[in-house]
């Protein structure tokens, strides 16, 4: 069994897990984990955490006020760069005309990318001004469609 390259000490690393998962987000450690998650339908947030400042500062403080919003994704995922790269990998293989960026947060539809926040749209940022774009995809793509 290959045992997964880790970049960071783990006892590092955990903190920085548990500030989503406490949150209710999965974790994927594998990339049959992300298959599984993303191939779920409804829509399903990918956090790609990091040990970088942008994370810590701006995308898991946003993720965190994004999911008080009332609508929200029907399944909450994170990938831990630089600690899961296989599972790191295949959840960015998903991220269709988008290279890779840590952090980086995307929203699926029934297996679809249909929204996008690299780091150059994290970094310099305030959670709450992430947060606003993560709750106007929420409500827009997450949205409950009403019966006429």
């Amino acid at each position: 069994m290959r045992l997964p390259q880790q970049m960071y000490d783990e006892r590092l690393v955990t903190p920085m897990r548990q500030e989503l998962t406490r949150l209710g987000v999965d974790e994927l450690r594998t990339p049959e984990e992300v298959d599984a998650a993303v191939k779920q339908p409804g829509t399903t947030l990918v956090v790609v955490n990091s040990v970088c400042g942008c994370s810590a500062r701006m995308a898991r403080p946003a993720t965190a006020i994004a999911l008080e919003n009332p609508i929200k994704p029907d399944h909450l995922t994170t990938v831990f760069a630089g600690q899961d790269a296989d599972a790191t990998a295949r959840a960015r293989s998903y991220f269709t005309g988008y290279g890779p960026s840590s952090p980086q947060i995307a929203l699926l539809k029934n297996g679809e990318l249909v929204f996008m926040l690299e780091r150059w749209q994290i970094e310099g940022r305030g959670p709450d001004e992430i947060a606003h774009d993560l709750v106007n995809a929420f409500n827009r793509y997450c949205a409950p469609v009403n019966a006429a």
